[in-house]
């Protein structure tokens, strides 16, 4: 079994979208001025006091119903991949093993030369200089997929194989048109798996044999749906 979840997931635990985020104080901004290697190049500090107000949101938060009972689910199926497009680290959080970050963990930094995870930073005051990598001495920066840069590698790879040696399909709480994610469950169709697509609108969804709809909120289908398959289960996962 493969699961994608997107924006909609997290959006239940009080998590606002990217652009959503851009209010208050950041409502002045594009995402071209916080979202790309150019604009940490040209201004680090303003970068990382974007991505430290995202990262404390995201750490504040806690997985909701819907994280809890893909946990769950994954006890009770013989293999079960979660693709996320999430940021956030609600999923690992809620007590899922097996998980693909396609745009990385916000709740993580690393070397913005070398790459390489950083396990402690001193976090620096609003408006100071970004922390410092201890090998090379370049800046820390999140460890997110930014605007104009690819997915990593790895982690596409072991979405391909997922949803090639899937017999069932999840997608919830996507809108099912950001590249590349968005062609993961109709590739998954076409290879003979049964697709469920659950959101709270249907609006752009494509529709096939082996493809069904359940329109609603991720917290209140899932659940339902592993109660209904797995009479006990009640959808409440490991964290």
């Amino acid at each position: 079994m493969a699961v994608l979840t997107g924006a909609g997931v997290s959006a239940e635990s009080g998590l606002p979208t990217f652009r959503d985020a851009l209010t208050g104080l950041w409502a002045k901004h594009r995402p071209e001025d916080l979202a790309t290697p150019e604009a940490f190049e040209r201004n680090p500090a303003l970068v990382w006091d974007w991505y430290r107000m995202r990262r404390e949101a995201a750490l504040r938060a806690e997985p909701n119903p819907a994280h809890l009972a893909l946990a769950r689910l994954e006890d009770l199926v013989p293999r079960l991949t979660i693709i996320t497009q999430n940021v956030d680290g609600l999923h690992r959080r809620a007590g899922s093993r097996t998980v693909v970050e396609l745009h990385g963990d916000i709740t993580r930094v690393r070397c913005s030369r070398e790459s390489t995870p950083a396990d402690t930073w001193v976090e620096p005051p609003a408006g100071g200089e970004p922390p410092k990598c201890d090998g090379c001495g370049a800046y820390l920066r999140p460890d997110v997929v930014w605007f104009g840069e690819t997915l990593p590698e790895k982690a596409l790879h072991r979405a391909w194989a997922a949803v090639y040696h899937c017999d069932f399909f999840l997608a919830v709480g996507t809108s099912n048109l950001v590249e590349p994610a968005a062609t993961l469950p109709w590739l998954a169709a076409a290879q003979g798996a049964m697709v469920a697509v659950v959101n709270t609108t249907m609006d752009g969804q494509r529709s096939g044999i082996g493809i069904h709809h359940l329109t609603g909120a991720a917290g209140e289908v899932l659940p339902g749906l592993l109660e209904s398959a797995w009479p006990g289960s009640g959808g409440v996962g490991r964290g």
